[in-house]
């Protein structure tokens, strides 16, 4: 009799930020395994061009986006991709003021991190948002699909 542990369930990741080295910091506060039951790979974007390439050419099951990203911030992303998608994957927001959650509300965001990364608190709630979508919760600001 076999001791074989189940394999993770696997999910892609879209990291955004026009700064390689942030996306760096993101993707290590992460993680490929954020929980037992997870494993993740992750697509990298630098502009939202890139963005929009990626949820068009694969299945994307959350974004994680640099709110301090120029020319476009990750808020805005955020607030697009819900209004352009009918059914977009939940996103979380990298922000650098804990007082900027109100912008994020506004954008749809379903949820934020504050900078510097926290592992803990990054694991988790980047867990809780790929939980959510194998379990069918629907995104923010999407009217999503029904039964």
């Amino acid at each position: 009799m076999s001791d074989s542990k189940p394999k993770p369930d696997k999910y892609t990741v879209l990291l955004y930020s026009d700064d390689l080295a942030v996306r760096d910091r993101i993707r290590l506060a992460i993680g490929v395994r954020p929980a037992a039951d997870l494993s993740v790979e992750f697509a990298d974007a630098s502009t939202w061009e890139e963005c929009r390439i990626l949820l068009d050419t694969y299945e994307i099951d959350l974004m994680v986006l640099d709110g301090e990203a120029s020319p476009a911030g990750g808020l805005g992303i955020a607030r697009q991709t819900k209004d352009e998608y009918a059914d977009p994957p939940p996103t979380c927001v990298v922000i650098a003021r804990a007082a900027d959650r109100w912008l994020a509300a506004f954008a749809q965001v379903d949820a934020t991190l504050v900078h510097p990364l926290d592992p803990v608190t990054t694991g988790q709630t980047v867990a809780g948002l790929l939980r959510g979508r194998r379990n069918g919760v629907i995104p923010l600001g999407t009217m999503g699909t029904l039964g």
